[in-house]
């Protein structure tokens, strides 16, 4: 069975969909995880990130996997790794690429098949997976999200103000809503879930209500 959580960033897709995949024990897809991987690698091996050629070409070729909730790059974690600034700046254009895009759409189906999977990102159920059980467009209002992510960075210890936040998430959303190809839509058939005022657990417990909607007996007691 295939889930997948598409949304804008801070609606909280990464928690519901790595606490949703936990809940099932299925496979959680982490895909802004892959992407980061790819520039990783591009990094180290001193390929261009203006070189989308190149970036396809490595995309198709690097053997990347989620095991026990870590990103493994063949038999290297790399999870830590990829979570850092250096690397963020770097995902962008590889991201953007749609020679890339198309090369991590066919690895993202190959990693799905034969699995139970929770997927999140932007166009999972509208491009990649658009014959999911499940397709849930999570989202929140604009305020919502930019208090949480200032929480979370305030969290890591990064001094922001909320007002730098919210800027810097508006010019993303709207960076993610004109991308010419993985842009950020709802798929036709998708569950609209506002989470404002609901805790993690609450928007897991409904994303477990929708899975056993369409698997009866799949949520655990």
């Amino acid at each position: 069975m295939i889930v997948t959580l598409d949304g804008p960033a801070g609606a909280g897709k990464s928690t519901a969909a790595r606490a949703l995949a936990a809940r099932m024990g299925w496979c959680y897809l982490d895909t802004g995880a892959m992407y980061r991987s790819v520039a990783l690698v591009a990094l180290e091996r001193g390929i261009s990130l203006d070189d989308s050629a190149a970036l396809a070409d490595l995309a198709g070729t690097l053997a990347i996997d989620f095991r026990a909730g870590r990103v493994m790059v063949g038999d290297r974690d790399v999870s830590g790794e990829i979570r850092t600034e250096r690397i963020t700046q770097a995902t962008r254009p590889v991201a953007d690429a749609p020679s890339v895009r198309a090369a991590m759409k066919q690895l993202q189906r190959r990693l799905a098949e034969g699995r139970d999977v929770v997927t999140e990102g932007r166009d999972q159920g509208s491009e990649v997976f658009p014959w999911a059980e499940v397709k849930v467009f999570l989202t929140a209002s604009a305020d919502e999200r930019a208090r949480r992510r200032h929480r979370e960075e305030a969290a890591r210890g990064v001094t922001t103000s909320l007002e730098s936040v919210r800027a810097a998430q508006a010019q993303r959303d709207e960076g993610d809503r004109v991308r010419p190809v993985g842009a950020m839509q709802p798929a036709a058939d998708a569950v609209i879930l506002e989470t404002d005022g609901l805790s993690a657990d609450e928007v897991v417990e409904r994303l477990a209500t929708l899975v056993a909607g369409k698997r009866p007996g799949a949520s655990p007691p």
